[in-house]
Parts: C-alpha cells; sequence; structure tokens
C-alpha cells in the first residue's frame, strides 16, 4: 500500500455502472469502498473483479437514505483506509410508472435512494472529505425529452443537479471539486428492467452513436472528473449519453 495512496467511497458499487466505477478507480490506483445496499453476493463479484485488477477494496453494506449508515460508512472507509479523497454517489433507484398509479411509498422509495441519499452522503463529505477531493453525483438525462413513467425518478436527478452546483460553490475554497454526470440509457439491470428489446433498440437509436451506453462508459468519464486532469471542472452536470436527449 502507498502511503499516497487515496480512498474512494462508490455507493451502489456491486453491479452496473457502479461496479464499472468501483473497478476503474480501483485501477487507477485508488482503494475503493464498495457501498450496497443489500445483495451481498454481487458486491463480492465486484471485490473479486477488483482483485483481478490489482486493486484493494472492501465492502460495506448499508442504506444512503439512513443517516446513521452514512455515517457508518464514512467511519468504516475510515478505520480501513484513512480519511476518503472521493465520493461517488452512484445509488439509485427507478420505479417506472405513470402518476395516476404511483403510490407515496413508490415516492418515498425513489426519493429516499436517490435524493436523500445523496444530500447525506454530500453533507457528511463536506465534513470529512480531504480537502483536494472529489465528488460526482450520478443524474440522468432526461433534459430533452420527458419519457412518461419516469416523472418521480427524473424529478430526483434534476434535483441532485442543483444540489451540485451549491455544493461546488461551498466547497471550493477546499479546493474539492462536485460534478454530476448524466449517463443515457446504459446496458444494466436497472435499465433493462420491464424493457423488452423492441424498446431497448428504439432507445439505441435515439442516440447520436446508435447505440446504448455500456457501464464502462460512463466509468471513464468518472475516472477524468476525479483525477487530477479533472480538476478545473466544478459545478457541472455532464452528459455522457452517445448523444441521447
Amino acid at each position: 500500500m502507498r502511503d499516497d495512496q487515496k480512498t474512494a467511497i462508490v455507493t451502489g458499487g456491486s453491479r452496473g455502472i457502479g461496479r464499472a466505477i468501483a473497478v476503474t478507480l480501483a485501477e487507477d490506483g485508488y482503494r475503493v469502498v464498495v457501498s450496497y445496499a443489500g445483495d451481498a453476493a454481487a458486491a463480492d463479484e465486484t471485490l473479486a473483479a477488483i482483485d483481478r485488477a490489482g486493486g484493494e477494496a472492501i465492502a460495506l453494506q448499508g442504506d444512503v437514505s439512513k443517516s446513521a449508515d452514512v455515517v457508518a460508512l464514512f467511519d468504516g472507509a475510515e478505520r480501513h483506509f484513512g480519511k476518503v479523497s472521493v465520493l461517488v454517489n452512484n445509488a439509485g433507484r427507478a420505479v417506472r410508472k405513470p402518476l395516476a398509479d404511483f403510490t407515496e411509498v413508490d415516492y418515498d422509495n425513489v426519493m429516499g435512494t436517490n435524493l436523500k441519499g445523496v444530500f447525506l452522503t454530500l453533507s457528511e463529505a463536506a465534513r470529512r472529505l480531504l480537502d483536494g477531493g472529489r465528488i460526482v453525483n450520478i443524474s440522468a438525462s432526461f433534459q430533452g425529452a420527458p419519457i412518461p413513467g419516469y416523472a418521480v425518478y427524473a424529478a430526483s436527478k434534476m434535483a441532485i443537479e442543483k444540489m451540485t452546483e451549491v455544493a461546488a460553490k461551498e466547497l471550493g475554497a477546499r479546493g474539492i471539486t462536485v460534478n454530476a454526470v448524466r449517463p443515457g440509457p446504459t446496458n444494466t439491470d436497472l435499465f433493462k428492467a420491464g424493457k423488452n428489446a423492441e424498446v431497448v433498440s428504439h432507445f439505441a437509436q435515439a442516440a447520436a452513436l446508435g447505440r446504448v451506453g455500456e457501464p464502462q462508459d460512463i466509468a471513464n468519464v468518472i475516472a477524468f472528473l476525479v483525477s487530477s486532469d479533472g480538476g478545473w471542472v466544478t459545478g457541472q452536470s455532464i452528459g455522457a449519453n452517445g448523444g441521447y436527449w
């Protein structure tokens, strides 16, 4: 372990985009804390992938919508690896229903993970992240074409972007950058749930590059933003979507 090696927390790091981010950061030399909600087997698969890549990581279970779990996440990261330099807020939940069918429980589940979870982790990071650190929040590409069924999910992601802008202003004096990344349709279980091949093809054709994204496409953008090369980028919401609007 190098003394100058940095520590990154990736929420929702057990699968999909989160796993790609965690492995990529490990390959770039970060010690990685894989935060996951409940699927320990998937988290173990991420740890195995990081181990194969020659990296070092631990997995910590918790619910980002609960303040005690978020405090425990940072405590665990510091206990194992020292102070945290990078936070990637990737944990997300999607419920696709028309507003007429959307229940209060559905609303609380989506907003609890997507928005309250970002609020809690951002608040904790503002107190505990090392100066010169990096925060990246995962948003979504809903700006140009509202999609029926995604009203609450899209609202949660757009609110994250405004929180990102404010946090960038508040933390800039400490050299901490805060950005959001807007993935377009990406080949993950979360995106593919409830969609047949025809629907997936429709999304692919809506992108300028003619395909849905892969998790690695998103991870590459995050890797840039948390690097020294990304140090002049803050308060931004960046589309990583292959030209999908």
